[in-house]
């Protein structure tokens, strides 16, 4: 039985032109790295570029993003990400793809990692992504030339969040308006409400209050 799990955080580190900061959000790394280490799995972490991956949402005032961050084990592999031509998919039982609004730049053009999930998912792994995450889902494509999300039951960021937080014209997509394009059914609650939908081995989450849900749901389906 595989018990690794590879993690997909994003390299970049600006909202657009607007030279904020962004990156990877730490509590959606943090939270589901919490439910599945305790569960005894082995999380990798990938990014576009490799190497250090850059942080947001940096708040040690969440005790479970303190533990994530002071693990030594995996302080030292979130500062040194591997590439995606570093990754053997068949050593993987899942992918996740944290959040962060860095996701929306570089997630989606990245034809390496949709090949690695598209290989994992295939042969049997659980594809799975939060918050900005499935950014990195919308240009999968399987075998038989179908995206990933077609015709299955998806969940993201909203194009409502995204205007609530004034970055819906920043963002070089909505999200949500891709997945719909991509033949996603796509799923939603009200703002900032957990949402976590779960359609044949593919697990989303809307914003960083379902992080934790979508790890007890990446959990749930590997005892299966």
């Amino acid at each position: 039985m595989k018990t690794k799990i590879l993690f997909v955080v994003t390299s970049h580190d600006k909202k657009g032109s607007t030279g904020e900061p962004t990156g990877f959000y730490l509590g959606e790394v943090s939270h589901p790295w919490e439910v599945l280490h305790e569960a005894g799995y082995e999380i990798d972490f990938v990014s576009p570029e490799g190497g250090k991956a850059p942080v947001d949402g940096f708040d040690l005032s969440d005790p479970v993003n303190k533990k994530f961050w002071e693990n030594e084990t995996y302080h030292r592999k979130i500062e040194n990400t591997l590439q995606p031509e570093d990754v053997n998919p068949d050593d993987y039982t899942a992918i996740f793809y944290a959040g962060g609004h860095g996701a929306m730049w570089d997630f989606a053009g990245n034809e390496k990692l949709a090949v690695i999930a598209a290989k994992i998912y295939e042969k049997g792994g659980i594809v799975s992504a939060v918050c900005h995450g499935p950014a990195g889902l919308v240009n999968i494509k399987l075998g038989d030339g179908k995206f990933l999300v077609e015709g299955k039951k998806i969940n993201a960021f909203t194009n409502e969040e995204e205007t609530a937080v004034k970055l819906d014209k920043v963002v070089p997509f909505l999200l949500e308006s891709k997945l719909i394009e991509r033949g996603a059914k796509f799923e939603k609650s009200g703002l900032w409400q957990p949402h976590v939908t779960i359609d044949q081995r593919v697990i989303t989450g809307q914003n960083p209050q379902s992080a934790k849900g979508v790890g007890e749901a990446i959990l749930r389906e590997l005892k299966k």
